[in-house]
């Protein structure tokens, strides 16, 4: 069938929009299935130790009380291969927050209430919480996250900084920070026998089923895993949490379907967070801009339940050519809870360093900021040589540069006014890799003209089940509306997750390929439909996955202006504007509220987000959104986000990139580095509260 044209780009609404506003949609805590019991865990209120007793006879005198899990009663599990899934497995606690038991009730507030009267005992042991660059357990990581080297280096960085004329040496720190989707994390689950079924909050059902069935011993066909509608996760539902395992344990030990619901102040211990990052940037220049070096070198902590080092350095392998380049990450295990994925993880924190350090090199070179990022464009990927399948960073930069209006800017600091306010602007660029996985899809024509399209894919708001139907229909040659997509279910064909900003890219191949070969059979087929139609499958496995010559990435610009007042050390943001390069956008609508969201989230890191590890006790106490302060409308302002559309034949048949993090890369700097043009004031810590900015301001009055 010929292509129509018109489903692939067009900014379709929402096909789920009208059952979530309306309430039809249910999440994973909102299945009533009968009988059904809840669950509220315990916390360990030590940073390290031992659980020497557990004192369960209130809690289980309560009315309504089922049954209180401990270590040393609740069901074993086969050792999982993510360790802080090993819950009620033993007696150990290797950080504040961990769970040392677990009540069930029959209603939510009976189980919280009942949970209160669990006497738990420690044995208390030292814990070492403070991360520091020169920490003496610090080591060097063979690979951080996604499989990144440690280290990588070319040239003589060392002594070609040291011999430069002009250069900065500067560091810069990024605070913890927490994902706080809207829904938190939650599973419904509920056996038949042997027969295990959850309905659970995550971006990834095919991995929760292999997980669920390795630690409780299950044929994969055994256990199904429900996850229609998930409201947000930015990554903290990458991988199952423990509510996932403790919920099915709940419902095996009570024999009644179980609800567990994380309340919002226990996420930040037990469903990872962005870990804490201490950067320190060395970049030399000659006289015309150019980089003769770049050294970038981060330390974060890690847990001692699992490592996982996030891969800040990694960008500067990416953005700016240079002959002598050293990046390389530290870790520090610390007893921590476990940090992981957030939105952009590597990305984000160290283009925040990057690009203010670039910033600031600009400044000391006399060269305006946008000039030096594009005269140090390069032709090939720096850390690794590759060519890049596309590149259209400097045309981001120059039609950002044009929109803002930023040949319009006076380069002096603190040259513009208004009453108490200094105004400023600044810019940073972005980058974030384009990838897909493997992924299976079906597709099936109807007598009736109609389509049905399968894959365990995954919406976690971003508009997913609207973009492949519109691929779907795309590759079919027909309306948008004449498919149906069913998505969310462990019983379809397999799917990775949605993350890494990989999610459309990999689902939709497949989605394309089973479409595309439906289509071809149709055109072959003559005479009407068979009453069960006419299907046809795809697996893009050994081709999604498949190594490619190329280094695949997105990239963006950003542009902030913002008012800073001199009085209270306020700052405020009074517009955003990005461009980006991300491949050929699918959805215009949903596009846009994707880069936007993601800008929206950087503002929160550089001006409102952080968080704190208590010294003294080893938690978080920013553990709730009272305490934790993401923007709220009154601090969002006008965000404008466009695009320019790459047509790259290195990607997959839609030739589309993610964009479900590049938005929230640079916006922090962007930030930052209007800051210090409206105030001459260099803030190198995040978030840039008065606190930090009043100080540096000149005296008023």
């Amino acid at each position: 069938m010929p292509r129509t044209g018109t489903a692939l780009g067009a900014p379709a609404e929402r096909l789920e929009g009208r059952q979530k506003v309306t309430g039809a949609a249910r999440y994973a805590a909102e299945h009533p299935l009968s009988g059904r019991a809840h669950a509220w865990p315990v916390p360990a209120a030590v940073a390290r130790g031992r659980v020497t007793a557990v004192d369960t006879s209130a809690a289980r005198a309560e009315p309504g009380v089922l049954a209180v899990l401990t270590p040393e009663d609740a069901p074993r599990l086969a050792a999982p291969e993510d360790a802080t899934l090993a819950v009620l497995q033993d007696p150990r606690v290797p950080h504040r927050g961990w769970c040392v038991a677990l009540v069930v009730a029959d209603t939510l507030e009976t189980a919280r209430a009942a949970a209160r009267l669990v006497r738990v005992s420690y044995d208390a042991e030292p814990a070492d919480l403070t991360l520091t660059m020169d920490h003496p357990d610090g080591y060097e990581p063979e690979e951080a996250n996604a499989g990144q080297p440690g280290r990588v280096e070319h040239g003589d960085p060392e002594g070609a900084f040291a011999a430069a004329r002009t250069g900065v040496d500067v560091v810069y720190r990024v605070p913890p920070l927490h994902n706080h989707p809207m829904e938190p994390h939650a599973t419904t689950a509920r056996w038949d026998d042997d027969r295990l079924t959850v309905y659970t909050s995550t971006q990834g059902g095919t991995t929760a089923r292999s997980v669920l069935a390795q630690v409780f011993e299950l044929p994969e066909d055994r256990v199904t895993v429900v996850s229609e509608h998930v409201g947000g996760g930015f990554g903290s539902k990458g991988t199952p949490r423990p509510d996932l395992v403790l919920a099915a344990m709940a419902a095996l030990r009570t024999a009644r379907p179980v609800t567990l619901a994380y309340p919002r102040r226990y996420l930040p211990t037990v469903v990872g967070h962005r870990a804490p990052t201490l950067h320190r940037l060395r970049l030399a220049a000659g006289p015309d801009g150019r980089l003769t070096a770049l050294l970038h070198e981060v330390t974060t902590h890690t847990s001692r339940v699992k490592e996982f080092v996030e891969q800040a350095a990694v960008p500067a392998r990416v953005m700016y050519a240079t002959p002598n380049l050293l990046t390389v990450h530290r870790a520090v295990a610390l007893d921590v809870p476990s940090p992981s994925w957030m939105r952009a993880p590597g990305e984000s924190p160290g283009m925040y360093a990057l690009e203010s350090a670039m910033d600031e090199l600009a400044e000391a070179l006399g060269m305006d900021p946008v000039q030096l990022r594009i005269r140090n464009e390069p032709e090939h990927e720096p850390g690794t040589g590759r060519p890049f399948s596309s590149r259209h960073l400097v045309q981001c930069l120059r039609e950002g540069a044009r929109r803002f209006g930023w040949d319009e800017r006076d380069p002096r600091p603190r040259a513009r006014r208004e009453g108490p306010w200094l105004l400023g602007t600044g810019v940073a660029a972005a980058t974030y890799p384009a990838s897909a996985g493997p992924a299976a899809a079906e597709a099936r024509a109807l007598p009736d003209g109609t389509f049905i399209v399968r894959t365990n894919a995954t919406d976690i708001g971003t508009g997913a089940r609207t973009v492949l139907a519109q691929v779907a229909a795309d590759a079919l040659g027909t309306a948008l509306e004449r498919v149906r997509i069913e998505i969310g279910h462990s019983d379809l064909p397999p799917a990775p997750l949605a993350g890494g900003s990989m999610g459309t890219a990999s689902w939709g191949w497949a989605v394309h390929d089973a479409c595309a070969a439906l289509a071809a059979r149709l055109a072959a087929h003559t005479g009407p439909l068979p009453a069960e139609g006419i299907d046809a499958r795809a697996d893009t496995t050994g081709r999604a996955d498949a190594e490619v010559p190329y280094a695949r990435h997105a990239f963006g610009a950003h542009f902030a202006e913002v008012a800073v007042d001199t009085v209270t050390g306020e700052v405020r943001v009074r517009r955003l504007l990005g461009v980006f390069a991300a491949g050929h956008i699918l959805n215009a609508r949903t596009a846009r509220s994707q880069f936007t969201g993601a800008m929206i989230m950087g503002l929160g890191m550089a001006l409102t987000e952080h968080s704190t590890l208590d010294p003294a006790f080893g938690d978080f106490p920013e553990a709730d959104l009272a305490s934790y302060h993401v923007p709220a409308n009154a601090d969002v302002p006008a965000v404008e986000a466009h695009w320019i559309d790459e047509d790259d034949t290195h990607l997959n048949p839609m030739g589309s990139k993610g964009i479900g993090e590049i938005g929230i890369v640079g916006t922090a700097a962007a930030i930052g580095n209007a800051v210090h043009h409206a105030t001459g004031v260099r803030c190198r810590e995040l978030p840039l509260t008065p606190d930090r900015i009043l100080p540096g301001l000149p005296a008023t009055g």
